[in-house]
């Protein structure tokens, strides 16, 4: 390979990296500039502090909480912190009554109604909708104030015809139209209508308190709702409308349960057309039926922004909460472990950093230098990856997140040696430098991927099923894994492709730590050298008796021709 070829590659390589961190860098300063990021990541709630939240249930007279609704609970709300990023939360609970939700820093109000909703999703069909009203108007045209107070006993509540489906106007009795009536959209009012049984109708409002509802009783419900995400809505054309929705989709019990309600609706006209989707009580959007709904996918519009239809998403992915909660107390918390208990740990780094530099510098003499730089290169690229993923997904660096940093050192160092190796292998061999490192490199790298691929998959599986602290380890060590690939292709090889051109490691210095002499290889001249001789014990022990044998043979002759002198 030309030396010019070689170098091109190897300067190509460098150029892509140096555009890899200036990417990094750029991303990071954006965040900071327009994003509420930082230069700096954000810590958890073992090295920082934070806020500690106490839910208490809400229950009715009597009623108890058990172990069970306690531990689903729990659960559920683990899974819609965690959603938010690897925060690395605490959740417990505390008297088998209340949860207690430690959480990192100061939780904004979308991450509190994240914890504490229900999130007990219905649709259920329209059967009125119109303004809220405070006045009637009489057959005269006089308009008069809306009657508050008890509906009139002698109103009938029970349908005079047994409604068949529910759409049907037979579900609006006297009794309940006047209710309607004189319904007022107050957070009271909606709070003890959304009570009603699930096969009974529902009087309520909107979320703006806008529109008055009579819906019908629950046809769907939220728990058939398989998958939940938010994103934004498209055209028919595949083009961004700019508006945030939150995409559905059902099981097998929930798909048949829409497709024959929308398949009704469809026919409808009017209010009746409508499908209303209810939200802890409140209609959250009631869009028109212009088509049967068979897939088992549906869309929520409704004037969401992104981070509302993300926590929307969350709490219906998750499940609705076994009973509803309320924030008991808010207060803010001490690190559990502090500053002293990180420094130790950036000590133990330290010191681990410090030891393989040193092996490098004895075992591989300047090649060691190599090691150092790589190292240091791998150092940035995973500070700045960190500090991305800490104000873009929410990730937070605990102690255990130090750890995977640390324990990563050992996986960066061990592809530098498994490569270093494998060119002085190639020199024993009878290599030049430049033949050894490529020859080297083909041969280290499918090692190199190996280990790091089996690496990668213990920190995946580790993330996956584990929680709080240990997803943060399993975070580190899978994230610095990939790091490990990309500098030991776009940096270590490189550098030793260029260093492999000078004369202080072509030549074979003795410092260079890759004198082929050193290794075994044995010098034929012109800068070559020859394999060394790889002699097994018994063909040295073959050959020394064939030697002395040799020189028996060659005595006896001395001393016969001796003899043969002296009688002459």
């Amino acid at each position: 390979m030309a030396r010019s070829q070689t170098t091109r590659k190897a300067l190509r390589s460098l150029t892509w990296l140096l555009v890899l961190i200036a990417g990094l860098v750029g991303i990071n300063a954006a965040g900071v500039i327009w994003g509420g990021g930082s230069w700096t990541p954000k810590l958890a709630l073992d090295l920082e502090g934070g806020t500690q939240i106490v839910l208490a249930p809400k229950l009715e007279s009597g009623q108890k909480v058990s172990e069970e609704q306690m531990a689903q609970a729990v659960a559920i709300i683990r899974q819609r912190v965690d959603s938010a990023g690897v925060s690395e939360a605490e959740i417990n609970t505390q008297g088998n009554q209340n949860i207690v939700v430690s959480i990192p820093g100061q939780p904004d109000d979308a991450t509190l109604a994240r914890i504490e909703a229900s999130a007990k999703l219905d649709f259920r069909a329209v059967l009125i909708a119109g303004a809220p009203t405070t006045s009637v108007v009489g057959a005269d045209g006089t308009a008069t104030p809306v009657p508050q107070g008890p509906i009139d006993p002698n109103l009938s509540s029970v349908p005079a015809v047994a409604p068949s489906n529910g759409s049907d106007l037979n579900w609006i009795t006297p009794a309940l139209q006047a209710q309607y009536e004189q319904f007022e959209c107050t957070d009271e009012n909606i709070q003890a209508a959304s009570t009603a049984p699930e096969d009974q109708p529902l009087i309520t409002c909107d979320f703006t308190n806008t529109v008055k509802y009579l819906l019908g009783p629950v046809e769907v419900s939220g728990a058939d709702i398989a998958d939940a995400s938010a994103g934004m809505v498209t055209s028919s054309t595949g083009a961004s409308t700019g508006q945030w929705a939150v995409d559905l989709s059902f099981n097998e019990a929930g798909t048949k349960a829409f497709g024959d309600v929308t398949t009704r609706l469809n026919a409808l006209t009017g209010s009746q057309n409508q499908f209303a989707i209810v939200l802890d009580g409140r209609v959250l959007t009631a869009p028109s039926t212009n088509a049967a709904i068979t897939t088992g996918n549906a869309q929520i519009t409704g004037g969401f922004t992104q981070e509302s239809s993300k926590t929307l998403a969350d709490q219906l992915k998750y499940g609705a909460l076994p009973i509803g909660f309320q924030v008991q107390s808010s207060e803010t918390i001490s690190a559990t472990l502090g500053s002293t208990q990180l420094m130790s740990g950036l000590l133990a780094g330290a010191i681990g950093l410090i030891l393989v530099v040193l092996y490098s510098l004895i075992q591989y003499r300047a090649l060691g230098l190599v090691t150092v730089a790589s190292l240091a290169v791998a150092a940035l690229l995973t500070y700045l990856l960190v500090t991305i993923l800490s104000w873009r997904e929410g990730y937070r660096l605990s102690l255990a997140g130090v750890a995977g940093l640390i324990v990563a050192i050992g996986i960066t160092a061990d592809s530098f040696i498994v490569y270093f190796e494998r060119i002085r292998d190639e020199l024993r061999d009878g290599r030049g430098l430049e033949s050894a490192i490529e020859a080297g490199w083909k041969r280290a790298f499918r090692t190199i991927i190996a280990s790091d691929t089996v690496n990668f998959l213990a920190a995946l599986v580790l993330f996956i099923l584990a929680v709080g602290n240990v997803r943060g380890f399993a975070l580190t060590l899978g994230l610095t894994t990939i790091v490990d690939l990309f500098v030991v292709a776009l940096f270590t090889h490189p550098m030793l492709q260029l260093m492999g051109q000078t004369r202080f490691f072509n030549g074979g210095s003795t410092f260079s730590g890759l004198n082929p002499q050193a290794l075994g290889a044995t010098y034929r001249g012109r800068a070559q050298f020859a394999p060394a001789q790889r002699v097994s014990s018994e063909k040295l022990a073959k050959s020394s008796k064939e030697a002395l044998k040799r020189q028996t043979i060659a005595e006896r002759k001395a001393q016969q021709s001796s003899e043969t002198k002296e009688e002459n």
